[in-house]
């Protein structure tokens, strides 16, 4: 088996899309990547239709639960290989510095969550970022990580979401 990469989705309330970026990530690589997930400001809980997807495609519940981002920037905490933010409130803050060589990158979304249209319509929010994630992340397992150097690598992270943003 090729090397394992931790990628760190983070998000400001660290509920819903970065929720959904750490459950895709480890469930999509079967094994090549291990999905995290953080927030800047974490709300109390996970958001419902994220645990719902996540029981739905088999990730283990225990493993979700709202965390600051300052967890992974302690001794001993994991070494990420990639960071990905996914709202831009968070892409735009100071964001702590991770040990290592992390390549980084922004893939926004709107907030399934904040979606106050009714039920019908934050299930279609949700349904919208999975599939966009979904597309970014079954890209982001085609290419040759091993093969790339970190400026390649990020490139290709940022136009994986430019090329899929304009669909």
């Amino acid at each position: 088996m090729s090397k394992s990469y931790n990628i760190l989705f983070l998000c400001t309330g660290n509920s819903a899309r970065s929720i959904l970026g750490e459950v895709l990530a480890t469930t999509l690589s079967h094994g090549r990547f291990v999905g995290y997930s953080a927030g800047s400001q974490p709300k109390r809980f996970v958001h419902p239709l994220a645990l719902k997807f996540a029981r739905g495609v088999g990730y283990p519940l225990e493993k979700l639960r709202n965390k600051s981002w300052d967890e992974y920037c302690v001794e001993g905490a994991p070494r990420m290989d990639f960071i990905i933010t996914l709202c831009d409130s968070v892409a735009g803050e100071s964001c702590p510095y991770w040990p290592g060589h992390s390549t980084s990158a922004h893939w926004g979304f709107a907030d399934p969550a904040a979606v106050d249209s009714g039920d019908e319509a934050m299930i279609h929010a949700f349904g919208q970022v999975e599939m966009g994630l979904r597309n970014r992340i079954e890209l982001l397992l085609d290419l040759p990580i091993e093969k790339l150097d970190h400026f390649q690598i990020k490139e290709k992270l940022q136009s994986i979401h430019h090329r899929l943003k304009f669909r």
